[in-house]
């Protein structure tokens, strides 16, 4: 268990917090939820760099840091459903897309292959967590044109995803091709 690993374990302990957060009714919940949304996801860009550079690269590590990342974004864009602040139908085409790349994923590891994050999924996750982060600072303000500009960042970050999961499926098009 090296220490991109449990970055990526903190994030994922991070989760259940950010929702309570999310969901409880304080003053000020909405930066709060922000804060712990922003440190959950300085562990996503920390646990990369430092698997990368140090070689600290697994398998584990290679399936759990983009699920942690689902999970996270995936709770929070449901959260910001309840109170209006998204449209479901962008949480729906997120939420597709993250479950074929999973279902891909378990393919691929059932053949004894590690799908990595590429270079689209991971621009994918960063307009996800920035038009979240905006999101939630224009609630926390009540500023419509944060507001706006983070559900137009959210509509790009949508596209992006629709993106990354036809970039996931038609390099990895030969797990489908295969007939047993």
């Amino acid at each position: 268990m090296n220490l991109p690993n449990k970055l990526t374990l903190f994030r994922i302990f991070l989760i259940p917090i950010l929702v309570i957060l999310f969901m409880l009714d304080f003053p000020n919940k909405y930066i709060f939820s922000c804060v712990v949304f922003v440190i959950a996801s300085i562990t996503d860009a920390l646990d990369g760099h430092i698997a990368r550079k140090y070689n600290l690269i697994t398998d584990f590590g290679k399936f759990m840091d983009p699920l942690a990342d689902k999970l996270l974004v995936l709770s929070i864009l449901i959260c910001m459903i309840q109170v209006n602040l998204v449209a479901p139908w962008m949480v729906i085409i997120i939420v597709s897309r993250e479950l074929t790349v999973s279902i891909l994923r378990a393919i691929a590891a059932a053949d004894g292959k590690v799908i990595a994050a590429g270079g689209s999924g991971k621009l994918k996750t960063i307009s996800q967590m920035v038009s979240i982060i905006v999101i939630l600072i224009g609630k926390q303000y009540e500023n419509n044109l944060l507001l706006f500009g983070g559900n137009c960042l959210l509509i790009v970050a949508v596209v992006l995803t629709l993106y990354s999961g036809w970039e996931y499926l038609y390099k990895n098009k030969e797990l489908f091709m295969k007939s047993k």
